[in-house]
């Protein structure tokens, strides 16, 4: 029988994996002017970037399918910020999203989507499959109040 916690677990190791078989340019570096929300930032350059592989919960209530995403999503800004907010990265470009560049980022050595991911305020995205429904994942009823 396979649990939440065993298919969680494979795709902790196998996510990693698979982001780094993407085609990518070479890394780049660019300073955090601030971060939008859990799994976006926009660099001192004006580039909005996409944090390739993971989906954090929305932050605006429009976007948002219940109450509860929004203030996971708030937690999962506050995290990122935390970790990245005015500081130089290293990003792998590997696409673009809603014009937004898609990229692997990275900063003293660590890769930001797994911490995020491993810090509980985001889950593994692989490409090509449905967005997860952070309502679903924590009992809410979907309802926008």
């Amino acid at each position: 029988m396979t649990t939440i916690g065993s298919s969680l677990g494979r795709c902790r190791l196998l996510a990693p994996l698979a982001l780094m078989t993407i085609a990518a340019g070479p890394p780049d570096e660019g300073r955090i002017l601030y971060v939008h929300d859990g799994d976006t930032f926009r660099l001192e350059s004006g580039e909005r970037i996409r944090i390739a592989g993971i989906d954090a919960p929305e932050t605006d209530p429009r976007q948002a399918k219940c109450p509860g995403e929004v203030a996971l999503g708030k937690a999962a800004g506050a995290r990122a910020r935390a970790l990245i907010d005015r500081r130089d990265v290293t990003l792998v470009r590997v696409g673009r999203s809603y014009k937004r560049t898609v990229a692997r980022v990275s900063f003293e050595g660590r890769d930001l989507a797994t911490l995020l991911v491993d810090g509980g305020v985001a889950l593994w995205w692989p490409r090509g499959k449905f967005k997860p429904d952070w309502c679903a994942a924590n009992g809410c009823d979907g309802r926008v109040t």
